[in-house]
């Protein structure tokens, strides 16, 4: 990795009161608000604003809906292909696309872009790391979102990235090689981070694993909702003896509880009456309470619920329909973001006039959209052979 040890110190706090705040050179640009969030912080580390461990733990780890979420999105962009311009030029052989093919000898392209989009979907924060040796970049690697923090500048704007892992601190310094690329969601009260649709359905969440649960420990209980032995004895006795109390305890674990014992009738004896304490499953309207808990983390992604299977609010007429709108509202997006912040991050490095896009004639989910753009195109008879292949996104050729 690349780093930096030493960090100048920023002097914010003197210059801000030594001097008039407006008192600048006229040959300076900065934002005139950038040294007041800067001033919040004094050039130490933000750290995140939530238990990131906690939130992919609940969240990703043990939320089928969420996981499956993450996993649809990440696999999705990471299969997009790229194209690499240079002016109105293609290029097919190039040092860019051969490093995000092989980015380290660890991962292939699509590993690294399926890592860096989940740290997205899940934190709301991605970051990328280039390792150079010179001026050339070797090697990528996909950071974790929960061990790297902002280190604000005298500007407001991130002037390093501490990366901790194992107890020790490495510090990667913003300029002038730029070695961390972070992209991030937007988040309307953080200046540094950004805010991830994992949580933004926090309480979905919630929802949804707290009725999993509930529903695992009703199986456990064979399959009964809580209630009382309620004992009326002969001769107006309100009390078992301890014997009694033991033995009926015994009798109920053994006999009642558990998912083996599901169905088995309760025997009662001795003026003992069943009282129940609690609502059943259809009483609570169990699944369907599960259904809208998964339709919103659905809804938080991006996500079509008739894609994950989730009944109910199935809004497209099929399938294939509910399958390009999740490319085309979740999916294209995202990449188009990528290939923007990567053409920025790594583009003046290989040369100038690099431009990364995505080749989306190459993605089967959007085939059948493309076929009707095609068609349109081809009954245009107002349209010159060049200009048809120019709509298409194709060069004309020299006898057009």
């Amino acid at each position: 990795m690349n780093a930096v040890t030493q960090q100048k110190p920023s002097g914010l706090w003197s210059r801000f009161f030594t001097r008039p705040f407006l008192a600048r050179p006229s040959a300076t640009k900065a934002s005139a608000t950038g040294a007041l969030i800067a001033l919040s912080s004094l050039g130490r580390p933000v750290w995140t604003p939530r238990d990131y461990d906690r939130l992919a733990r609940e969240g990703y780890e043990q939320n089928a809906v969420a996981f499956r979420c993450v996993r649809m999105i990440a696999e999705a962009a990471a299969s997009v292909p790229w194209v690499l311009r240079e002016g109105d030029k293609v290029l097919s052989d190039h040092p860019l696309l051969s490093l995000l093919a092989r980015p380290n000898p660890a991962e292939s392209g699509a590993d690294l872009l399926e890592a860096w989009y989940g740290h997205l979907q899940v934190a709301g924060n991605a970051y990328l790391e280039a390792v150079s040796v010179g001026e050339e970049v070797r090697e990528l690697y996909a950071l974790r979102p929960d061990r790297m923090k902002v280190v604000p500048g005298t500007r407001g704007w991130p002037e390093g990235y501490e990366y901790e892992v194992n107890g020790r601190t490495v510090m990667f310094r913003d300029e002038p090689s730029k070695p961390i690329l972070h992209v991030k969601a937007f988040h309307p009260t953080d200046d540094h981070y950004g805010l991830s649709p994992l949580e933004a359905a926090a309480k979905a969440v919630d929802i949804h694993n707290a009725a999993g649960a509930w529903n695992k420990s009703l199986l456990d209980n064979a399959a009964r909702p809580s209630g009382a032995l309620v004992y009326k004895g002969v001769g107006g006795d309100t009390a078992l003896t301890d014997d009694q109390f033991e033995r009926l305890k015994r009798e109920l674990e053994e006999n009642y509880a558990g998912s083996a014992n599901a169905g088995r009738p309760l025997l009662l004896e001795g003026g003992l009456d069943w009282q129940q304490m609690g609502l059943g499953p259809r009483d609570l309207d169990f699944n369907e309470a599960k259904n809208a808990a998964a339709r919103e983390i659905a809804l938080a992604f991006g996500v079509p619920p008739m894609l994950l299977g989730i009944p109910g609010d199935n809004t497209f007429a099929n399938y294939k329909e509910a399958n390009l709108v999740f490319w085309r509202q979740t999916i294209v997006p995202l990449v188009r973001k990528a290939s923007t912040a990567l053409t920025h991050w790594l583009g003046p490095r290989f040369g100038q006039g690099l431009r990364l896009e995505l080749d989306l004639d190459l993605v089967p989910a959007l085939a059948a959209e493309r076929e009707t753009v095609w068609a349109r195109v081809k009954d245009a008879d107002f349209l010159s052979a060049g200009e048809k292949r120019q709509a298409v996104g194709l060069s004309p050729r020299e006898s057009d």
